[in-house]
């Protein structure tokens, strides 16, 4: 559950941080497909996660879904510090050649 909540939470912030822009004719606009995974493919697969574990948890598996909400933190913070340092590496690039 709590688990849940904290991807919820960390799918709002990467939500609230995309920021769409229009990509020049020929290139891909990453921008615009990390937004759309951050505003309609996290909130589903979190909410999977959440189904899966309280299944378990109901089945008495408390074991399980400790271990695996564990996993999923962790697998959070990995996701947040890329996102950190994508951000942090293009201000490093905008200081260093503007």
């Amino acid at each position: 559950m709590i688990a849940t909540e904290l991807a919820a939470q960390a799918a709002a912030v990467l939500q609230q941080g995309a920021v769409v822009v229009a990509a020049p004719e020929g290139q891909i606009n990453t921008n615009g497909i990390v937004s759309f995974f951050a505003s309609n493919i996290a909130p589903i697969l979190l909410a999977v996660l959440g189904v899966i574990f309280i299944g378990r948890a109901s089945r008495g598996e408390i074991s399980k879904v400790l271990t695996s909400s564990a996993i999923a933190i962790v697998g959070l913070a990995f996701i947040a510090g890329a996102a950190t340092l994508f951000f942090v590496g293009d201000r490093l690039i905008d200081l260093i050649f503007t």
